[in-house]
């Protein structure tokens, strides 16, 4: 494991405090991933308030625990890609169409307004947009059960 050149911690306002080697503190810092869907663990930037980078890790894994923690734990506040799990209903085969799913955050409804809305990310993965403007993921479209596969294949 390498031991970072910086410090993270919270104030007492639960802001995120980035502490560099020669001990210049950045206050309210944003850690981003490079690649969210594609690579979670891999490719995250610190961003100041300025949005100028202040570091760069390649693996957030490879970070000491109470780092990893605290960045998992900012990263979930911010991020919000719910998992779909099951097609339960689709209205119709052509777009518009309202659209019934299990997620890893419940059942919930949207609207696809276009097949353009589904984008293939490789090995699997989809990346749905529904009409509101909330991304939902599919990390194996064949591990989905064989309703749900017929469902979301008319649409690809």
């Amino acid at each position: 494991m390498n031991t970072p050149d910086f410090t993270l911690s919270r104030n007492a306002f639960g802001r995120l405090v980035f502490t560099s080697a020669q001990g210049e503190e950045h206050v309210g810092v944003v850690p981003v991933r490079a690649f969210p869907i594609e690579a979670p663990d891999e490719g995250l930037s610190i961003v100041g308030t300025e949005g100028h980078e202040l570091a760069w890790v390649d693996r957030l894994s490879a970070l000491p625990p109470a780092m990893h923690a605290l960045l998992v734990e900012e990263l979930a506040s911010r991020d919000f890609a719910p998992v779909i799990g099951r097609l339960t209903a689709v209205s119709t085969f052509s777009t518009p169409s309202n659209w019934s799913v299990e997620t890893d955050h419940g059942p919930t409804e949207f609207v696809l307004k276009s097949e353009d809305d589904i984008r293939r990310l490789g090995q699997g993965r989809l990346l749905i947009t529904a009409g509101h403007g909330v991304s939902f993921v599919v990390h194996d479209m064949q591990a989905l059960d064989k309703g749900s596969r017929k469902l979301l294949e008319r649409f690809l």
